[in-house]
């Protein structure tokens, strides 16, 4: 179903080390609201949607967040590849260097890790997609803290491209939810047609 490019979706460039920066944007991969729990959230929601519109955007979001998902981890590999243990530590990554060196795991900024508890999928399609209306605004709110730490523009860039597309998908999820109340609104009636010899 999926093709792969094998570009980011928006180019990640980072050329100074900062552990302290990593340890705050991994929130986005594997934290409550990242990029992993929207990704697997959408893709799953998308089976009971009711309206072609509504299951093409859980689709499209779903499979764009997986893109989010690559942006955010290439940001949290290149903010840490040419760190030093020391810097680590003083970063206050060491707990995170110790488990995982330099990789990148998904967990929340905390350090909680990654579990399906972040997702929300109950199968009806208001409720769905008004809970991942408030998953983008949470996400957009997050972006935006992110962005008051940071001081390198290297890490700005890719930080406001993310936060601008998660309003755009607030949007869409606006649009699609539209598409389902109106729809759920129809009435369900099919007329049969009157056979001529009754219209006499």
């Amino acid at each position: 179903m999926w093709s792969y490019d094998k570009i980011l979706e928006y180019p990640v460039k980072i050329k100074n080390p900062n552990p302290a920066m990593a340890k705050m944007i991994i929130s986005q991969y594997g934290g409550p609201d990242g990029e992993l729990a929207a990704s697997i959230r959408y893709l799953s929601q998308r089976f009971t949607m009711i309206t072609p519109q509504a299951i093409a955007t859980l689709n499209d979001i779903g499979t764009e967040e997986l893109a989010h998902l690559e942006i955010v981890g290439s940001m949290i590999y290149q903010l840490m590849k040419n760190a030093t243990p020391e810097e680590i530590e003083r970063a206050g990554a060491g707990d995170y260097y110790t488990d995982h060196g330099k990789g990148v795991y998904p967990q929340s900024a905390a350090g909680s890790p990654f579990t399906a508890a972040h997702i929300q999928v109950k199968g009806d399609p208001i409720i769905d997609l008004t809970e991942n209306m408030a998953a983008e605004q949470k996400a957009r709110g997050t972006y935006e803290w992110l962005i008051n730490m940071a001081d390198d523009p290297d890490v700005i860039e890719p930080l406001k491209y993310l936060r601008e597309r998660e309003v755009v998908h607030y949007q869409r999820f606006g649009e699609a939810l539209r598409g389902v109340q109106d729809y759920l609104q129809e009435p369900r009636l099919f007329i049969m047609p009157v056979p001529d010899f009754m219209k006499k």
